[in-house]
């Protein structure tokens, strides 16, 4: 079932509450957070997500966009995130800290920017619940989808049913009505968006539409009649 992450990158952050209780019907709640090295962007921290995550029902989904994940992503588990997100160009140890992660009782997740190959990371695979294809340039919102990552979402399910993991493949960047069908008949199944949710006067209908689009495609999938390489 395909599942739908709002990003609050896109949310006005002076009313995160109030933006986030917008997107009621929603998967997961994104949270991209940003230490201005790793990536040039600057955003928040993990306090904000302490009081965000007291101040929702969703479960948070902190994708950390951060030199020093092994030191730094534990504090968000403890901060309430149910998902935690680390950078496979930034971890040292990555083995570890998905075990880490797991162990705090989150779920482990890796994310690879657009020039990672998938392949590099195929024997790590099992110790994750879910990989992060990016689909654009990690920093900031708004950027356009990078319709040359379809043939790596395509690898990396691949992957994934050749070992027979039941994990989740998210994509993030530039996801919208016109290319979630496409990145769901490439194999993904969890999909951020930001600007095409918090950008529209109706966030919460967004996430609904974007979802039936995802499960609809998804379904071609399955069937073998999907859109190909388009």
């Amino acid at each position: 079932m395909a599942q739908i992450s709002p990003s609050i990158l896109s949310a006005d952050f002076a009313r995160l509450a109030a933006e986030a209780e917008a997107v009621t019907g929603a998967d997961w709640l994104h949270v991209d957070v940003m230490d201005g090295h790793f990536v040039p962007n600057l955003t928040l921290g993990a306090p904000v997500v302490e009081a965000l995550s007291k101040s929702t029902g969703i479960p948070l989904d902190c994708h950390l966009m951060i030199e020093e994940p092994d030191r730094w992503a534990p504090q968000y588990v403890e901060a309430g995130a149910r998902s935690v997100t680390f950078h496979a160009e930034a971890a040292a140890a990555p083995v570890r800290l998905a075990r880490e992660i797991r162990a705090l009782g989150a779920r482990a997740s890796m994310a690879l920017k657009p020039a990672t190959p998938v392949e590099l990371y195929e024997d790590l695979l099992p110790e994750l619940d879910m990989l992060l294809v990016m689909t654009v340039e990690p920093g900031f919102g708004g950027q356009s989808f990078l319709d040359i990552m379809l043939p790596k979402i395509r690898r990396a399910r691949q992957l994934m049913d050749k070992h027979g993991l039941e994990m989740w493949l998210q994509v993030d960047g530039g996801v919208s009505a016109d290319t979630v069908e496409q990145c769901a008949e490439a194999g993904a199944d969890v999909f951020v968006a930001g600007s095409s949710v918090y950008g529209t006067d109706d966030p919460a209908a967004a996430v609904r539409g974007l979802r039936q689009q995802a499960e609809e495609a998804a379904a071609r999938r399955s069937a073998g009649t999907g859109g190909g390489t388009r």
